[in-house]
């Protein structure tokens, strides 16, 4: 059986998504936290490795366990109900939609199981990892105070074997916030936000952006990795201006009455700074170098013709600043709606990764 996870995490105490040895890291206290729920190791497939410091409110990810396996955790098994067959109506053209609640078991049956995992990970977060005789959990980490109760599952779900939470995405979503009136830095938001130093030329960056949108070879922002194609496909940047009092961010709290007070308010910005990106995938360190070279124009450092020609020379530009990690949040994975959709869906990305 293949399990999806909806996960958010607060990437701060973190050193990224991917397991190192002997580092505090997001996968390492899932995984760890997921085998001891089910007595035997668990590998985790991520849709996207994001950096230390970056955060998720739409992260996803899948692992594979025995039907066998899964019944033996009694409290999610009591809630369990069988399938119901879908109604000729709910089929979609390619085969039976696998995303239906009704179509599969419900979505609320799970609450035993992440209320479980929920216990499990404060205790692994904690240092308080509990031994399974005959489970090898590997070298123990030491996590910071910051990191209890960073990670919380939100959602897991049953999904067809063709389902893989990398190959299968359709695109990404990230958001970038960037606050650039010093006025208006707000300690408590400090985590999830760029605090820049100078006022940022909106339209400049706005301009900008359209240069990078379309399929390009985007080498000249990514981190090479030996045998992976660094050819993109943009499919979104909007940049925008908003107000401070907009949705809370990982880890944070927003005060309503926190707002820029000072100056004329047809000259000063206020508000923060908000990169969209969508892509089919990023690759590394990507999206925060998109940002350090839209940031070098916002600032004017650099023109239009300065990003054009980085992104037309098809190698990396040292020149490009990496905004920091704490602004980025992952917010969202699309996939597919059909089975049919989803194996095709990674096939061709397995081919085109490894061009």
């Amino acid at each position: 059986m293949r399990i999806r996870l909806d996960i958010r995490y607060d990437g701060g105490p973190f050193h990224g998504w991917a397991r190192q040895p002997g580092l505090p890291t997001v996968q390492g206290a899932l995984e760890t936290a997921l085998s001891v729920v089910f007595r035997e190791p668990i590998v985790l497939i991520v849709a996207g490795r994001t950096d230390a410091g970056v955060h998720a409110t739409g992260q996803v990810a899948h692992f594979d366990i025995s039907a066998e396996r899964l019944e033996t955790v009694s409290s999610l098994h009591s809630r369990r109900r069988s399938k119901v067959e879908p109604s000729p109506d709910c089929v979609a053209e390619g085969g039976a939609r696998w995303n239906r609640p009704q179509d599969r078991v419900a979505e609320d049956s799970w609450d035993p199981f992440l209320k479980r995992l929920e216990s499990v990970l404060h205790l692994v977060l904690s240092g308080n990892t509990p031994d399974i005789p005959g489970l090898e959990l590997g070298e123990r980490v030491a996590y910071p105070p910051e990191a209890l109760d960073a990670i919380v599952v939100s959602a897991a779900r049953e999904v067809p074997d063709v389902f893989d939470a990398r190959f299968s995405a359709l695109s990404r979503r990230y958001v970038y916030r960037i606050v650039d009136v010093p006025s208006t830095h707000n300690p408590l938001t400090r985590g999830s936000c760029w605090w820049y130093t100078s006022a940022l030329d909106l339209p400049a960056m706005q301009q900008a952006a359209a240069v990078l949108l379309g399929e390009h070879d985007f080498a000249a922002f990514c981190k090479p990795r030996e045998g992976a194609t660094t050819i993109r496909t943009l499919q979104e940047l909007e940049i925008t201006r908003e107000s401070l009092e907009d949705e809370p961010r990982p880890g944070n709290v927003i005060c309503p009455e926190e707002r820029n007070v000072c100056g004329d308010e047809e000259s000063i910005p206020t508000g923060e700074i908000v990169l969209r990106l969508k892509a089919d995938a990023f690759c590394h360190s990507m999206v925060r170098s998109l940002v350090g070279a839209l940031t070098e124009i916002g600032r004017r450092r650099r023109d239009v013709a300065w990003l054009k020609s980085a992104l037309e020379s098809r190698q990396r530009i040292p020149e490009i600043p990496l905004a920091p990690a704490q602004g980025l949040t992952l917010v969202r994975v699309d996939y597919p709606e059909t089975e049919a959709e989803l194996a095709a869906r990674q096939t061709q990305t397995r081919q085109t990764r490894s061009l």
